[in-house]
This record gives C-alpha cells, sequence and structure tokens, in this order.
C-alpha cells in the first residue's frame, strides 16, 4: 500500500529517533551529529530537519517516544492474567538489550545534567514512570493503609530498579535477568506485612 503523506512523515520521524537511539547509545548524544543520524536512518540531511527543529528537540521526542512506549509495555503487563510472571518475563526481554538501554538511559541523564533547560523533560519521563509504579502499588493496597505513601514507595521502587540493573549490567554471571522482579516482591511482601501488622 502507498503510504499517505501523514503515514510517510510518521515513519521518517520514526526511523531518524531509532537512529539517534543507536547512535546515543554508541556514541553519546554530543558525540551524534545530526547527519550522522540522518544517514543512519536512510535520510538527508533536509529529511532531519524537516522533522526536527535540531537535535535538541530530536532528544526530547526521543524521551517522550520511549517513555510512552515503555508506559503502554507495562500497562498491558499490569492487565495480564499473571502480571507478576508477565513483568519477569518482560524484563528478561530487557535484559537481552540491557547494554544498549542503560546507555542511552544514561546519555539521556548526562545531557539533562548538562543541559538545564532540557531537565523537566526527563524530570517528566521519570514521574509518568514513578506515576505507573504508585498506580501498581495502590491496586496492591486496596482496602488496606500501606506502610507510607503510595508514591513515596514507588519512587523506592522506581530508584532500586535502576540501581539494580547497573548492577546486573556490571555482574553478570552474579546477578540473574530477574533481579528487579525478586526485590520487588520481596519488598512488597514486606510492605504488605506490615500493612498487616
Amino acid at each position: 500500500m502507498r503510504l499517505t503523506r501523514e503515514q510517510s512523515r510518521a515513519q521518517t520521524r520514526e526511523r531518524l529517533l531509532d537512529a539517534a537511539a543507536e547512535l546515543f547509545a554508541e556514541r553519546g548524544v554530543n558525540g551524534a551529529s545530526v547527519e550522522q543520524i540522518a544517514e543512519r536512518a536512510g535520510y538527508t540531511r533536509g529529511a532531519f530537519y524537516g522533522n526536527f527543529e535540531d537535535k535538541h528537540q530530536l532528544v526530547g521526542e526521543l524521551v517522550k517516544q520511549r517513555t510512552l512506549r515503555e508506559l503502554e509495555e507495562v500497562t498491558a503487563l499490569q492487565q495480564s492474567e499473571d502480571p507478576w510472571e508477565a513483568v519477569r518475563e518482560w524484563n528478561r526481554a530487557r535484559a537481552e538489550h540491557l547494554t544498549d538501554w542503560l546507555a542511552l538511559r544514561t546519555e539521556l541523564m548526562l545531557y539533562a545534567l548538562r543541559n538545564a533547560e532540557f531537565r523537566p523533560r526527563l524530570a517528566e519521563r521519570e514521574r509518568i514512570a514513578r506515576d505507573a509504579h504508585t498506580r501498581t502499588i495502590e491496586r496492591i493496597f486496596a482496602g488496606r493503609k500501606p506502610p507510607a505513601d503510595p508514591a513515596f514507595l514507588a519512587l523506592i521502587v522506581h530508584a532500586l530498579e535502576d540501581g539494580l540493573l547497573i548492577q546486573r549490567l556490571l555482574f553478570p554471571d552474579a546477578i540473574q535477568d530477574d533481579v528487579v522482579v525478586d526485590a520487588v516482591e520481596l519488598l512488597i511482601r514486606t510492605w504488605t506485612r506490615s500493612a498487616a501488622d
């Protein structure tokens, strides 16, 4: 089927964003030029500027795209028959690409550290992720009083996830792909017992 103009434009943007994600993970945000991003995507420099004002705008769009994609995936997992097992499988699949995923995440964090005007965009991405954790915790404690504000518990889970994934990357033979799910399950069991007491 022939693509409409809107579909073609969306496809071009998607390819540019994917190419940028690859290059940022490989070379860093500052190490990847507009020309390199366009070339990796199979387009010209003009195609890049036909979709993005500059690299800064592309970085913001990349954060938004990856956040919404991850949110959709996690929401679908929570609605499955066995959410814990679904999340466990999702983490195992993510572990196959952990180096690239963590490299991109770290590069975006460094970009935010070096560009104060970008920090609110990354902060919004983190807020969306933490809100998803908060809703999960609220469902787990429905009808019971949690040991602390669910938003605070969600912050703990979110920060723990980042730290454990770094450890998993550094010690692949000692730490399993399931480490995040195992740790969160342990926390939830502990918090649930605390709520019961």
